[in-house]
């Protein structure tokens, strides 16, 4: 699985995915750092990219409905900060295969995961 790692998201999460055998890479990997999100949206389905983020507007179904794109699985910490982002990703990684999450709109927070399907 691909996944592209949004801005908002500290660069050690590409690191850990990328040691559980994912191909990761982060947007400013990538030059993509400061991009408007049409144009991110864009460039991730075009190269065919699941999305980890924890940009909100990424989690829209009605902008985004499941099944129409890769997947994105959103983070959404109770408080501000890199720790409870990471935190909440090392969860999510315990939890599920993030290939399981292929073209969903998922949800991560400190009460759980909810995915969206098709």
């Amino acid at each position: 699985m691909r996944i592209k790692v949004d801005e908002d998201i500290p660069p050690v999460a590409a690191v850990w995915l990328r040691e559980k055998g994912y191909e990761a890479s982060t947007v400013v990997e990538q030059g993509m750092g400061g991009w408007k999100d049409a144009a991110l949206w864009q460039a991730v389905q075009t190269n065919t990219y699941f999305l980890l983020t924890a940009d909100k507007g990424f989690g829209d179904i009605r902008a985004h409905p499941p099944g129409s794109h890769n997947g994105v699985l959103l983070l959404r910490p109770d408080v501000d900060g890199i720790r409870p982002i990471l935190n909440l990703l090392q969860m999510v990684l315990s939890k599920v295969e993030l290939t399981q999450l292929a073209g969903t709109i998922s949800v991560a927070t400190p009460r759980g995961l909810r995915v969206r399907r098709p």
